[in-house]
This record gives C-alpha cells, sequence and structure tokens, in this order.
C-alpha cells in the first residue's frame, strides 16, 4: 500500500463558472478563489490552513478541452453535517440524485447529486 495519497489534483467541467462558483460556494459553505490562466478560467477548492486532508482541485472552464458530464468520475466531497449540506443543493440550483443513505456502519453516510453543469458529485460524511 501506498504511503501517500495518490490523488493530487481533480478538476470538474462547467461551462458558466459564475454559475458553478455560485452553487459549490453556497453548497460546500467555502470561498473558491478564481484564476485566470489565459483561454482557461478555474476556481480553486482551497484551505486556509497548509496542513489540511484532502485533494486539492478545481472548476475549469476553456470551451476546447472540458465537458461536464454526469457519466465520468465520481468525486466525492467531504459534508460534515451532510443533512445541511444536501438542504442546500436544490435552493443553489443543483438536483438531489440520491438522497443521504447510510453505507455502512463504519462508513457513514454518502448523496449524489448533480451540479448547475450536469455533473453528478458524492457528498460524504
Amino acid at each position: 500500500m501506498a504511503d501517500f495519497n495518490p490523488v493530487g489534483w481533480f478538476e470538474i467541467p462547467v461551462t458558466d463558472m459564475d454559475r458553478a462558483t455560485v452553487f459549490y460556494e453556497a453548497v460546500l459553505g467555502m470561498k473558491l478563489q478564481r484564476q485566470q490562466l489565459g483561454p482557461l478560467e478555474m476556481a480553486w477548492f482551497s484551505s486556509s490552513k497548509p496542513d489540511a486532508t484532502g485533494a486539492m482541485g478545481s472548476l475549469v472552464r476553456h470551451p476546447d478541452f472540458y465537458k461536464p458530464s454526469q457519466d465520468g468520475v465520481l468525486i466525492y466531497f467531504t459534508a460534515p453535517d451532510i443533512d445541511a449540506t444536501i438542504a442546500r443543493v436544490e435552493p443553489a440550483g443543483g438536483k438531489v440524485l440520491m438522497p443521504k443513505k447510510q453505507i455502512s456502519p463504519e462508513h457513514g453516510f454518502m448523496a449524489v447529486v448533480m451540479d448547475t453543469e450536469g455533473n453528478r458529485i458524492a457528498l460524504h460524511s
């Protein structure tokens, strides 16, 4: 087994960065850091703690290289209060695809939602 988390970065495709940023900030209760890198537009998920756990990632928009999909990789976002997080999805413009369910007593709970761009993401507590 590796002595490190092999997930170093993830990117979630979006078509409307303003709309997607509002959705993720509302649902996750955090501020994303917007970046413009030439034609590539990004909004980074980050922590104010340098030693925070979890993989870094970003919303990304580039008309030639990124297309939102509900059929690709499923990213799980940690939601310490999963009920409150799920409650923010639909008011922020998303849709709950699978309500909260217990994975197992030792692995907690999960839900699957669709963001405003058509990406399927999961919430985990």
